[in-house]
């Protein structure tokens, strides 16, 4: 059984459920391009007293049966990021850069939180993701309750990495454990499965 926190801001009360590292395994299915077979997943959600959580992922396949035994994992994907709830800034926030906030913040409440609720009774989630190799995506998209859409609204890249155009997540708990799907519009098809995951939380 996991004890939600009980010192998060207020604003991450809706996302108090995903704090922790989760590990397990998945599995890699994407259109006819590709590797299809078992993958190994780490996701860590943590909180430093900002109004966001810290996230932090990588997945990595293990080396084939046949493999020599100093034959290393191979990292599939490296990537960190925050989430949080999305709301307009304040001129009691800090920012943009390093500029301090304008005017006293006071701690916002179980109140303010819910004035943020949506129209589908959950709540309106950014979430800024970056890869080791450079892509960044901004997902967008709503929590309700122990389920989290999100959906890119921007996805840049680097000249050096392959074509990555949009991609969609879902995350659940069911039964304790953290369920993950991917879907994904790269090297020139459209949006299609790509990857999904079970996870258990190990800390």
């Amino acid at each position: 059984m996991f004890d939600l926190p009980t010192d998060l801001p207020a604003d991450l009360a809706p996302l108090s459920w995903l704090v922790g590292v989760w590990e397990g395994t998945g599995v890699i299915d994407y259109a006819d391009h590709a590797f299809t077979g078992e993958f190994t997943h780490r996701v860590s959600f943590s909180h430093d007293g900002g109004d966001y959580l810290n996230y932090s992922a990588s997945a990595w396949l293990g080396p084939p049966a046949d493999a020599d035994a100093d034959a290393q994992p191979t990292l599939l994907v490296a990537e960190v990021g925050y989430w949080r709830l999305a709301r307009p800034s304040t001129d009691a926030d800090a920012g943009p850069g390093l500029l301090p906030p304008a005017t006293q913040r006071t701690p916002r409440t179980a109140d303010d939180v819910e004035a943020l609720r949506n129209a589908d009774g959950g709540f309106d989630i950014e979430v800024p993701i970056v890869h080791a190799d450079g892509v960044t995506e901004l997902y967008l998209g709503q929590i309700k309750g122990p389920r989290i859409d999100i959906a890119t609204d921007a996805v840049v890249r680097p000249a050096t990495a392959k074509t990555y155009a949009a991609a969609s997540r879902m995350y659940g708990l069911v039964d304790g454990h953290l369920l993950w799907a991917w879907d994904m519009a790269a090297l020139g098809r459209e949006l299609a499965a790509h990857a999904s995951a079970r996870l258990a939380r190990v800390e």
